[in-house]
């Protein structure tokens, strides 16, 4: 009985070899299939067209990596069980409307590395089975509408790596059940909104390697169920517009390979649910604080390969369920404990590949060296001198209290400082301050304001607080702090402005800068009335009276002179009567022309 099995399976695996068929039905030449026909094998057998001969209970068909041109219509007609057909890596650039019309059991399709140039509608008619169908590495420049709308039951898409420039707005109807979409290396230019909505059971998207700039408002409206989406390898996105994502209830975003300079705060805020959160490799410089507390769920954040300074204190806090951190491959020197919610919660932190400076305040990861998982990626010192190059499982409890030190922040200069100015003068005030982690300097106005590096009043890099153009107002004390891990140290200045006299030149500001004005204090009137008259009420009258009759004698005299010069003239005529002579059109004299006459009635 055992002889009898080793010779049957010694004679199967030589037609195996040789590409015979064995079964019940039939197996066409140069494919290799299993002995119950549930599976024909007829990859990289250099076909130039679909064979025949297929048994009708095969319910898998490898025709991939061939030389395949066409499939023409109705080309499967008669495998009613085919569940599986691969028609990857040939050279089709032409597929019939209802080709694959009657396989009423396909499940997956694979067009996959093809040269398909358009989808015509109705192609993918008669399979109201299939779950998958894969058009990547194709050729396609257009979906149209319509183009995919007997597929009810699709749930997985795969359309990556085309040529596509559009994709109508009703090319997706009819994909009702569709779950995941992929669009990858495309020419699109931007986001295929109204297509994508017609996507309402869509969970997972995944666009990657596009060249559009910008993310819109309501870029993905209407995908209430997306729960997935990944934006990876958009060179020239820089910008996400604050209701970008709005309407979305993600768990897992993927924004990596971008051009963001840092992290859309406004636009994560309402994804409360999200779990996952991956920023890496974009040149992002720094987590700032209180600013990620919205992010209740938020478990896991991956923000690789960037160009990180800086994780500020209280970057995490109010995330609770924060378990990974990966800032791997950044330039970070240090990270504080004061960063995280609680890092009792933290599980795996990967810190590999930054310019760490071993001191204070990394001693508290090196305490957890043991449970903290690094992933495989041990920390290494790269500063100071005495620990260069070492890993942090290399430190021994011991010598920590040594080696990981920090020198509180102390201001060398604590000699009084006071300034007692006129207005317009520009003040210095100095404040240096040594320590090791190089400590932070903040200034404090008498008003207990924190005093920016811009503006009028403002903090110069070196730490020396600048007033310019000093007013009154700006009078009181400030002080300035020192700051690192190890302490604080502060001191006090005073500034005291006295304002300008009255009758001064004064300066002001105006759009061109500060200049130089004539300053003259408004008089108010009840000084004005307080000043005595120079003349008194009886010679005012007096005045005034002889002023108005002097001027009624000057024009009663006129009136009588005019009376009496008209009557020596004798009777004054009323109308005037005068001859004329017009000129001609030409501009001549006014020989041989007709004379003309007016009156005027004089007034």
């Amino acid at each position: 009985m055992f002889v009898e099995s080793v010779v049957r399976w010694g004679a199967w695996s030589l037609l195996v070899h040789f590409g015979l068929g064995v079964s019940a039905g039939n197996c066409p030449s140069r494919c290799v299939c299993r002995p119950n026909s549930s599976e024909v094998n007829c990859s990289g057998k250099h076909l130039t067209s679909v064979p025949e001969g297929f048994s009708s209970n095969a319910r898998y068909l490898d025709l991939s990596r061939n030389k395949l041109k066409t499939i023409g219509r109705r080309q499967f007609s008669g495998l009613y069980q085919l569940q599986e057909l691969d028609l990857s890596d040939n050279i089709i650039s032409m597929i019939e409307v209802e080709a694959f019309q009657g396989m009423h059991n396909l499940r997956t399709l694979c067009i996959k590395n093809n040269r398909l140039k358009i989808i015509p509608v109705r192609v993918f008619s008669g399979l109201p089975s299939l779950r998958i169908l894969d058009l990547s590495e194709n050729e396609i420049l257009v979906f149209l509408d319509y183009t995919f709308k007997e597929m009810v039951n699709l749930q997985i898409l795969e359309a990556g790596e085309n040529d596509l420039v559009f994709i109508s707005q009703r090319a997706f109807i009819g994909l009702q059940n569709l779950q995941e979409l992929t669009l990858d290396r495309s020419n699109l230019t931007s986001i295929p909104t109204e297509a994508l909505s017609q996507l309402q059971s869509l969970t997972r998207l995944n666009m990657l390697r596009l060249t559009i700039s910008a993310l819109p408002n309501n870029a993905f409206r209407r995908l209430h169920r997306l729960r997935s989406l990944v934006i990876s390898n958009w060179p020239m996105l820089d910008t996400l517009a604050t209701n970008s994502l709005i309407g979305l209830n993600l768990t897992s975003l993927v924004i990596s390979n971008c051009n963001l300079s840092v992290v859309p705060y406004l636009v994560l805020r309402h994804l409360v649910y999200l779990r996952f959160l991956d920023l890496s490799y974009n040149p992002i410089t720094t987590i700032r604080g209180n600013l990620l507390g919205d992010l209740l769920r938020l478990q896991e954040l991956h923000l690789a390969g960037g160009s990180l300074l800086r994780i500020e204190p209280g970057a995490f806090r109010g995330l609770a369920y924060f378990r990974m951190l990966n800032v791997t491959s950044n330039q970070l020197t240090t990270l504080e404990q004061s960063a995280f919610h609680s890092v009792g919660n933290l599980q795996i932190l990967r810190l590999d590949g930054n310019p760490l400076a071993c001191d204070c305040r990394l001693l508290w990861v090196v305490h957890r060296r043991v449970r903290l998982n690094f992933d495989g990626h041990q920390p290494t010192c790269s500063s100071p001198d005495k620990v260069r190059q070492r890993e942090f499982k290399d430190f021994s409890e011991k010598e920590l209290p040594r080696l990981f030190t920090c020198r509180p922040a102390r201001i060398a200069d604590r000699r009084p400082q006071e300034a007692r100015v006129e207005e317009g003068t520009t003040v210095l005030f100095s404040c240096k301050a040594d320590g090791d982690p190089a400590p932070s300097i903040t200034w404090v106005s008498s008003q207990k304001s924190l005093i920016s590096s811009t503006g009028r009043i403002r903090v110069l890099p070196n730490g020396t607080l600048e007033v310019r153009f000093a007013q009154v107002q700006d009078s009181g004390s400030y002080k300035c702090t020192a700051s690192n891990a190890a302490g604080n140290d502060s001191i006090t200045v005073s500034l005291q402005v006295k304002g300008f006299p009255r009758n001064r030149t004064m300066p002001f500001f105006t759009e061109e800068g500060w200049v130089e004005s004539s300053y003259s204090p408004t008089v108010n009137s009840s000084t004005q009335m307080a000043k005595p008259y120079p003349f008194d009420a009886k010679t005012l009258i007096i005045a005034t009276t002889m002023g108005f009759l002097s001027f009624l004698s000057s024009v009663a005299i006129c009136f009588v002179f005019m009376f009496f010069w008209s009557q020596s003239k004798g009777q004054i005529k009323h109308t005037a009567t005068i001859d004329f002579v017009p000129r001609t059109s030409m501009g001549g004299g006014g020989d041989g022309g007709d004379g003309g006459r007016f009156t005027m009635k004089l007034i």
